[in-house]
């Protein structure tokens, strides 16, 4: 009898053993891994740093890990990064995507794992793609503050104004279109009009902003104004400006309100900027997520109002 209980005993250890790994390896799959996997659009702009880091200390709270890689801007990249993510079977996904449309077959491998997605600050453009919650920066509403600066930057003389875009990505496109109803708005009753003459890419970069105004100035000599869709593309736009004598002719109109885009208007080398809260973006998803787990209905789209940043304000930031 004692060795038919000790067999049992066994078998039921090894049984309840074998059990214990299963249901390990299920969690993982249905949210209590309590892993969040996060793909930036780049590390090498301190705005989506700073995302990245508020998420993981509001996620950390709730006992949540945040794994953080860049995409480097690569939809193929952050493709590949999202096929690991599936791999390790984490417990959600946040996405700033690279490309708003590429990155839906990527998506739906996560959708079909049954892993939830969440984008923040850039939203996903392709529809068969799944999406939880998008949480960003009221890019529309911030992109007309631009145009409404804009004017108040040009005056009554108005002028010649060149965008500098980066169409790869739904934030910026909202940006510059948010952009141009204002300005459009305003030429039908203003007697000096603005013209917005070019739309081209500066990437989001310093040295492509910098490289396409230099080539902006040689069509368009007499520029009065640059609207670009976020601070380094606005400050390598003024390096151009700069080199070619035009500083004091052109009047720029960022977005963001980076640090070093807030010097750059206290300096008055921007005029104003949208200025956005990347630590909000990051809390919020954070917060969204762990609601989602929680069995809590989460809203389709979270949107965070811009405000307008100009000269007195950096004046009495006491940041700078």
């Amino acid at each position: 009898m004692k060795l038919i209980t000790f067999l049992l005993t066994l078998a039921t250890g090894i049984f309840v053993g074998c059990s214990k790994d299963d249901g390990a390896s299920s969690n993982k799959a249905d949210g209590t891994a309590k892993v969040i996997a996060y793909s930036t659009l780049t590390s090498n702009n301190p705005f989506f740093n700073v995302i990245s880091s508020n998420l993981e200390a509001e996620a950390k709270v709730a006992g949540y890990e945040v794994i953080v890689v860049s995409g480097d801007e690569d939809v193929k990249k952050q493709s590949d990064q999202i096929k690991n993510f599936i791999a390790q079977q984490v417990a959600a996904i946040v996405l700033n995507p690279c490309d708003s449309k590429s990155i839906g077959p990527a998506i739906e491998e996560a959708n079909k794992a049954g892993i939830p997605v969440f984008t923040c600050d850039i939203k996903c453009l392709a529809p068969e793609a799944k999406v939880v919650s998008h949480i960003a920066s009221d890019n529309l509403q911030g992109g007309r503050m631009a145009g409404e600066a804009m004017i108040e930057a040009l005056g009554e003389t108005g002028g010649k104004v060149l965008v500098l875009d980066k169409r790869e990505v739904e934030s910026c496109l909202l940006r510059v279109q948010g952009f141009k109803d204002v300005i459009n708005q305003h030429n039908t009753t203003a007697a000096s009009k603005i013209a917005i003459v070019a739309e081209l890419p500066g990437a989001g970069q310093k040295i492509k902003g910098r490289e396409t105004t230099q080539a902006a100035l040689q069509s368009y000599p007499d520029l009065s104004g640059i609207f670009a869709i976020n601070d380094p593309s606005a400050l390598g736009a003024y390096s151009a400006l700069e080199e070619a004598g035009k500083a004091d002719q052109v009047k720029i109109i960022a977005f963001d309100g980076q640090p070093e885009g807030k010097r750059a208007i206290k300096d008055g080398k921007i005029y104003a900027d949208p200025i956005q809260f990347p630590d909000r973006l990051g809390r919020v998803t954070a917060k969204t997520i762990i609601a989602y787990f929680e069995g809590e209905k989460v809203p389709a789209e979270q949107l965070i109002p811009t405000e307008l940043y100009r000269q007195a304000d950096a004046l009495k930031d006491p940041e700078l």
